[in-house]
């Protein structure tokens, strides 16, 4: 699986960040990045659909 957030969309809401920091993380600029490209309780696609600006992309 992979996941990726889209720096040129992302607003830095953190909806993803609470939803699951073992994945997401604020980088320097305020806006999320992935951290590691799984989660055992987390479901990422689910996460990926409450992106208001659908900066995050999930992909078998």
């Amino acid at each position: 699986m992979t996941v990726t957030v889209d720096q040129a969309l992302c607003i830095g809401c953190g909806i993803c960040i609470d939803a699951c920091s073992d994945v997401f993380s604020f980088n320097a600029e305020g806006k999320a990045e992935v951290l590691k490209e799984s989660c055992e309780t987390c479901n990422l696609e689910e996460i990926a659909d409450q992106c208001p600006v659908n900066a995050i992309e999930v992909s078998e």
